[in-house]
């Protein structure tokens, strides 16, 4: 799996986020940004409903909140 388009612009990849969650941003950006996206909640929101939808705060592994949040716009996951 390639790496994910979504790198360049991505606050959890791009470090905003590593100061509250240490060592396993490291292994969630292996994992999901370096691996498969397609099991990122981020990326799910994105392809679902759009960038605009992403919370900034969203990590990758929060699959959860991702569904229910297409699951309450009437969609189903991308």
């Amino acid at each position: 799996m390639a790496e994910c388009e979504c790198i360049s612009g991505c606050p959890f990849f791009n470090g905003r986020m590593a100061q509250t969650m240490g060592t396993v941003v490291e292994s969630m950006k292996r994992r999901y940004c370096l691996g498969d996206q397609t099991n990122c909640a981020r990326h799910m929101v994105k392809r679902t409903l759009g960038k605009e939808h992403v919370p900034p705060d969203m990590i990758p592994n929060q699959i959860e909140i991702a569904q229910q949040m297409i699951e309450a716009a009437g969609l189903t996951v991308k």
